[in-house]
């Protein structure tokens, strides 16, 4: 088994997250991705952050058509800050048969990994994708890291990087789309129309619960 991790506020979860995630299985030929909803990101303010169990649902209902997409509440049980760490842990201690697990996030999320809680175990335990939202196939990102090459101290290796433990990293060039969850919050805040930049049934239900 090939397994994604891909954690975040998904406050809400819209059609970036899912068209990345879906590009980031087909090219690393992951079996399952779990989405992840932090109950309380580290890294991030909790200003604007709708309940977990809310944003939990969402990612549910957003997540439903795809056989290869799972909603994970591990986080969400926990008490305390979500820990990346924690959660790798837990998928390599319960899975039933035995998966290699690939982290998957942002470039912004990457080039703070170095202070993640207990950050070079955790690049010994997973493999750890990197996704890029290109705005054109005419541009291009550095897949080069000074992350990757001084603050974790992966070696080139053909088209990704290899750690002593073997684990790799990954960089995979997604479709750009000109979504944020920040955006969506600030147009529900205006009584702008969010339609088509998330799940039909994810909009019904941030409007049925009047979150936002």
């Amino acid at each position: 088994m090939r397994v994604g991790l891909f954690g975040g506020s998904f406050n809400p979860i819209h059609f970036g997250h899912l068209r990345a995630a879906e590009e980031d299985r087909e090219a690393l030929g992951l079996d399952l991705v779990y989405f992840i909803p932090a109950a309380s990101p580290p890294h991030k303010a909790s200003g604007d952050l709708a309940p977990a169990e809310h944003r939990l649902a969402m990612v549910r209902l957003a997540t439903k058509g795809n056989r290869h997409f799972m909603a994970s509440d591990v986080e969400i049980r926990r008490t305390g800050s979500s820990y990346t760490i924690e959660t790798i842990r837990y998928f390599l201690a319960t899975l039933r048969q035995p998966a290699t697990l690939y982290l998957i996030m942002g470039a912004d999320q990457f080039a703070e990994l170095d202070t993640w809680k207990d950050c070079d175990e955790l690049v010994r335990l997973t493999n750890i994708a990197v996704h890029t939202r290109l705005m054109s196939r005419e541009q291009t990102q550095p897949r080069v890291s000074f992350a990757a090459i001084k603050r974790i101290g992966y070696t080139p290796k053909e088209d990704h990087y290899v750690h002593p433990g073997v684990q790799t990293l990954s960089f995979v060039d997604t479709t750009f789309f000109p979504i944020s969850a920040t955006e969506i919050r600030r147009k529900i805040q205006r009584n702008e129309s969010i339609n088509y930049l998330l799940p039909g049934d994810v909009m019904d239900y941030i409007q049925r619960h009047q979150l936002y």
